[in-house]
């Protein structure tokens, strides 16, 4: 146990280190590059995290989500379109991913909650630019976060760490599209996007990781498995 906590905690440390300071770093003077690679780092580490603690297929996944992830995060910066494809790839990773860890029995509100969050979500995203030859795009792209959203809730990880950190990704991008529209002028969306979407993506990789370490150490410990 301890010596799997000292594999992980550099990363992790690392990831809050980079993720929490670009808040306060974002608006200054530093270069260009700097600041974007700093704005990656974050999540990058998370892609680390995932590759070293989980030593299987899983680990590269989650791990090539997270790097998806980074990379929109840092291309956003130069190509809107391509940053979001980067991200959108990384949904659609996700999406895959979590189709392998159904969870098989939902309660009637959650079951709920997850049909009607994609079909919500989008039609939100697509009422928010005030530029409508953007509205369809805004809410094709928002078609696969909240897809991402609706499978994390209702796989079997934890809804309370995994599904709520998707949740809290999918909102930081309602925020950037209600910039677009209805908040170009307010400072809420300058507050709450990133913590929303690093705290988020934070969130679903500790939550898998965690929960995925925890069945490998139970399969081993069981005689009829090994």
């Amino acid at each position: 146990m301890k010596s799997a906590f000292a594999e992980s905690r550099p990363f992790l440390l690392l990831s809050l280190l980079f993720g929490i300071s670009y808040y306060f770093v974002r608006d200054s003077n530093i270069p260009g590059l700097y600041l974007i690679a700093w704005k990656g780092a974050g999540v990058a580490f998370l892609a680390i995290y995932a590759w070293v603690r989980l030593h299987r297929l899983d680990g590269k996944v989650v791990g090539g989500i997270m790097a998806l992830g980074a990379l929109g995060d840092m291309v956003l910066e130069y190509d809107l379109t391509m940053g979001a494809v980067a991200f959108m790839a990384g949904n659609l990773l996700a999406i895959l991913f979590y189709s392998r860890f159904r969870r098989h029995k939902l309660g009637f509100s959650q079951k709920l909650f997850a049909i009607l969050l994609v079909p919500i979500s989008v039609l939100i995203a697509w009422s928010l630019p005030s530029d409508r030859s953007a509205a369809l795009g805004v809410a094709f792209y928002c078609l696969s976060i909240s897809g991402m959203a609706a499978m994390a809730w209702t796989s079997r990880f934890s809804r309370y760490q995994v599904g709520a950190g998707a949740v809290l990704f999918l909102i930081s991008d309602l925020l950037i599209f209600a910039r677009m529209g209805p908040l170009s002028t307010s400072v809420v969306p300058h507050i709450f996007i990133w913590p929303l979407y690093y705290f988020g993506q934070f969130m679903i990789a500790t939550g898998i990781v965690r929960t995925l370490r925890h069945e490998m150490a139970a399969d081993s410990a069981d005689p009829v498995h090994g």
